[in-house]
């Protein structure tokens, strides 16, 4: 790797937007949109294409999403390939990375010690199970969750600091010359001891929310005698927020060479030496790392034994990396979690029958699964009726006979949905590939499982996605269950609450809000997982949904390879994809109409014209970013209504990111002024503004000011009343008329309007205009102004990369 390119990849990975001051904020701010709240900011600095905006928003598309992982494999695979075999090693890395690898090399040969390259070895990560909630506890509700209250308050924060301890950190900063401000968000950060904390080691600082390298530093100048850039503590910090800068943009680790370059930009002198010091502490964990081939298998040659060393191995291109250890844990949990998924599934037995536990015919008849008069009826396969409950505490996981999953899948509703029906039938790990119309096949997956007795959940990234999946389930049940089976809705619950149909969040799933909860040993009572959105699954989520399920569970992973991906860091739809670990179903179900023809087109690179006889695309030139703000708002509040009968609150407007001349600041700024103009008598909203409320990173729900008081603002979120407290207003509440991509996916509006300014070039991919042209379902405007730069970029970055370890942890899980 040569020093531009690592420079090129310090500078995506890790976002050092402080030596980007002054150029225009353009970014989707996927980092914030995971981390900070949506609302949250560090305040100075600006930034100026991918990879900045640690400063200010994390804008810049930094790891705004993928082209999929494909790497090569062709879209219809249906059986697990084998990973590459090695191949010879020499090119792949130069230099003092190459110095890297031989001094790594040497240890493992026993011709050096550890010591010598890092001065205590670097500790290996280990998966761990998620913590479960102690007795008595219950998670923080989400907002939308059915069964949640009539009126909720924000999930709690940090634990109040004492006023002894805010006013120790409050002289400590004064002391030192620094504002004095942050002094309750610097303890409530680090508890009672944190003016302690700090006056030993003043750069522990950056690792509260929003603090810089800068203010770090002058911290500590003012607090120490000598506050030198190589101090051990600084490189220390350093590193761990240059590693958390990178996970807001995607990353799940970084390359030795990247991080190295990045502390120098900071003035760190001999960082690499600093850095093996650094890593030698603990605070990170080092890997090496087999670099993975792109494409399919290549043939094994011929062993000949003694030109690749003792034993007649080839050696294989690796790469040194260090990442966070919550991170690490969770790809290597992940990792495990997915082979264990896989190996543990019992393949369908040859007998034609219905829902089955594990455990074999006597727990069967224990069970009355063979009683004519029993809850699932006859022997032959029986309809699910959620009035029998979800089985908690039933003994293994049930299954159904070869013949039964043979029928589902003849009688599913597509071919598509048959191939995607007999996959799941014999893996306990399935991929599936398609658009939004394709979203009936996993549905009716869910609906034959649950036919055939098996506790069988479909789970979404949002609420509306868990809506428009109820309605699918709803559609596909009756086919599934077949006339015989009867009427299998659940009477006793509300006709509109999609669990009683299956459709769940994954959120809700996790939390126990929504499905059907955990048994005693924590694990979710699911015999049949399909998780729609897949794309949007960061690492630590996937982790804990694939912990939570029992050996010899059915996951699907189903989604669209070409959307953004999570916010949070890692990419794992496209890591399990590119691993080639298990089969793949790639639907043939086109999304229809002129906007699905224009995202499909968008997906190949391509920005094509596309007929339009309803006025379904409609493509609005703009000059500069002044009309592209006049011409968005003309089209919410007169265009849209007039044309097409669609008002303005079923309009979504996506921009690139919040800040610049066309950001969501000043679009919402403009829309609120139109629509809903006002004071900002409550915390600078007013009754009736259209806001997005962020419970938790990663998550944003749209929702509607109602009102406000002493007690918070008062929104109605789909429904759910929920209350901010006036000190979370500012960090969890945005206007919302305007949203990013990546608060936008999962989500669709019967009319979006997507606004594409000029200064918003470096932050344009494939992969986010895919996702914000997907957005409308029955209307999409494109204000565009960044003339033939939006076909440039759409045919040349399908996604800005993400470094991470998933795909290498399954293929050395294969190859052992």
């Amino acid at each position: 790797m040569n020093d531009a390119r690592e420079a090129a990849a310090a500078a995506e990975a890790a976002g050092t937007a402080e030596t980007a001051a002054g150029g225009a904020e353009v970014g989707d701010g996927a980092g914030e949109d995971a981390a900070a709240g949506e609302g949250a900011e560090s305040g100075g600095g600006t930034a100026a294409g991918p990879g900045a905006g640690a400063a200010d928003d994390g804008a810049g598309e930094g790891a705004d999403g993928a082209d999929g992982g494909e790497d090569g494999a062709d879209g219809g695979e249906g059986h697990p390939r084998r990973a590459a075999v090695p191949v010879e090693s020499g090119s792949a890395l130069t230099g003092k990375a190459a110095e890297l690898l031989a001094a790594v090399r040497a240890v493992e040969s026993g011709e050096r010690d550890a010591a010598a390259f890092f001065p205590t070895p670097a500790r290996p990560p280990r998966p761990v199970r998620s913590p479960e909630p102690a007795a008595g506890t219950r998670a923080a509700p989400e907002p939308g969750a059915p069964g949640s209250g009539a009126a909720q308050t924000q999930p709690a924060g940090p634990a109040e600091p004492s006023a002894e301890a805010v006013a120790a950190v409050r002289q400590l900063l004064a002391g030192a010359g620094a504002p004095e401000e942050p002094a309750a968000r610097v303890a409530g950060h680090f508890g009672d001891g944190a003016a302690e904390l700090l006056r030993t080691d003043p750069w522990q600082l950056l690792a509260v929310p929003g603090a810089r390298p800068s203010q770090a530093d002058e911290f500590a100048r003012g607090l120490l005698e000598s506050a030198e850039p190589g101090d051990g503590r600084r490189v220390e910090a350093l590193v761990g927020w240059l590693l958390a800068q990178a996970a807001l943009r995607g990353h799940t680790a970084l390359e030795f060479p990247a991080l190295a370059q990045a502390l120098s930009g900071y003035g760190v002198p001999d960082a690499e030496d600093a850095l093996r010091e650094a890593a030698a502490t603990g605070g990170v964990l080092v890997f090496e790392e087999r670099v993975e081939p792109a494409g399919p298998p290549a043939p094994a040659p011929a062993a000949e034994g003694g030109e690749d060393g003792e034993d007649g191995e080839e050696e294989v291109p690796v790469r040194l990396l260090l990442g966070l250890e919550r991170y690490a844990m969770a790809e290597e949990g992940l990792a495990d979690g997915l082979s264990r998924l896989v190996n543990t599934l019992t393949p369908p037995g040859p007998a034609d029958g219905g829902a089955d536990t594990a455990a074999g015919a006597d727990e069967r008849e224990a069970a009355g699964a063979d009683d004519p008069d029993g809850p699932r009826g006859s022997g032959t396969a029986g309809a699910y009726d959620p009035r029998d409950g979800d089985g908690d505490g039933d003994a293994g996981v049930r299954a159904a006979g070869a013949a039964a999953w043979e029928a589902a899948a003849e009688a599913a509703p597509s071919p598509s949905a048959a191939e995607l029906i007999r996959a799941a039938a014999g893996s306990g790990l399935v991929l599936h590939n398609g658009g939004e119309a394709a979203r009936a096949e996993p549905a009716a997956l869910v609906a034959a499982a649950r036919a055939l007795g098996l506790r069988a959940y479909a789970a979404a990234h949002t609420d509306d996605g868990r809506t428009r999946l109820a309605a699918l389930l709803a559609a596909a049940a009756g086919a599934a269950a077949g006339p015989e089976a009867g009427d299998v809705r659940d009477h006793s619950a509300p006709e509109a609450d999609p669990a009683a149909r299956g459709a769940v969040t994954v959120r809700g799933l996790l939390s126990g809000r929504e499905g059907p909860g955990r048994d005693a040993d924590g694990l979710l009572g699911v015999d049949v997982l399909a998780v729609l959105d897949a794309p949007q699954l960061d690492a630590e989520a996937a982790a804990a949904l694939v912990e939570a399920l029992p050996d010899g569970a059915r996951l699907v992973l189903s989604g669209d390879p070409g959307l953004l991906e999570s916010a949070g860091p890692g990419r794992v739809f496209a890591d399990v994809a590119a691993a080639r670990v298990c089969p793949r179903v790639t639907s043939r179900t086109p999304d229809p109409g002129p906007i699905g023809e224009l995202v499909s087109g968008v997906g190949a690179g391509e920005l094509q014209a596309v007929a339009a006889p309803g006025k379904e695309v409609v493509i609005v030139p703009v000059q500069d970013p002044g009309e592209a703000v006049h011409r968005t708002v003309q089209l919410v509040a007169d265009s849209v209504p007039r044309a097409l009968g669609v008002p303005a609150a079923d309009t979504q407007v996506i921009a690139v990111g919040h800040g610049g001349a066309a950001g969501t600041r000043v679009l919402n700024a403009a829309l609120k002024e139109r629509l809903n103009p006002g004071p900002g008598t409550f915390g600078g909203f007013d009754a009736g503004d259209r806001v997005v409320y962020v419970p938790a990173p990663g998550t944003a729900v749209p929702g509607l000011v109602t009102s406000g008081d002493d007690a918070g603002l008062h929104l109605d979120c789909g429904g759910t009343a929920v209350v901010v407290r006036p000190d979370r207003v500012a960090e969890a509440v945005r206007h919302g008329w305007a949203l990013t991509a990546h608060q936008a996916a999962g989500r669709r509006w019967p009319a979006a309007v997507v606004v594409v300014p000029g200064d918003a070039e470096a932050a344009l991919s494939r992969s986010w205009a895919y996702t914000a042209f997907g957005r409308g379902e029955r209307h999409l405007s494109v204000v565009h102004g960044a003339g033939p730069a939006l076909a440039r970029r759409l045919a040349e970055v399908p996604a800005p990369p993400r470094t991470t370890r998933l795909r290498s942890l399954l293929a050395a899980q294969t190859r052992s």
